[in-house]
């Protein structure tokens, strides 16, 4: 009987360990919808659809990879770009905001209605931004 309390013990702390590890963001999808801010308005146009599986799957090691904190935050100026994942012919629910910093080295994140928000180190933001639109970061005007 007493191993038994150890036992239980053990698989309680090792699933509160692998829940505490867990973004908790699933990213679904085989295609990626990106948009871009047009002007200084909060209007956006279709900027480019990403199918490539390798490239997607990228996206998705980088997303999943990240600490998401949890934060409402207030940005001074709309997103510059806008993406989510599509598969089967359903959009994800999950909206992407991207904002660029004034430096041009880093990438900001919030998902849309999810309270979730990062900025991403230099290497994954470039990594990131040139992933989804083609452009390197340090190239943006």
């Amino acid at each position: 009987m007493k191993h038994y309390k150890y036992l239980w013990a053990f698989i309680s702390i090792f699933l509160m360990l692998i829940a505490g590890c867990s973004n908790g963001i699933e990213i679904e999808g085989d295609k990626i919808l990106v948009q871009k801010r047009v002007g200084e308005e909060n209007e956006y146009e279709h900027f480019k659809e990403i199918t490539d599986k390798g490239t997607v799957q990228k996206v998705k090691d980088i997303l999943e990879s990240t600490r998401w904190e949890n934060a409402e935050v207030s940005m001074a100026y709309p997103p510059h770009y806008k993406f989510r994942f599509e598969g089967n012919n359903e959009q994800s629910e999950l909206i992407y905001d991207l904002w660029i910093s004034p430096n041009k080295d880093k990438v900001e994140l919030v998902i849309e209605g999810e309270g979730k928000y990062v900025q991403l180190s230099k290497s994954k933001s470039a990594k990131l931004f040139e992933t989804i639109t083609g452009i390197r970061l340090s190239d943006v005007e």
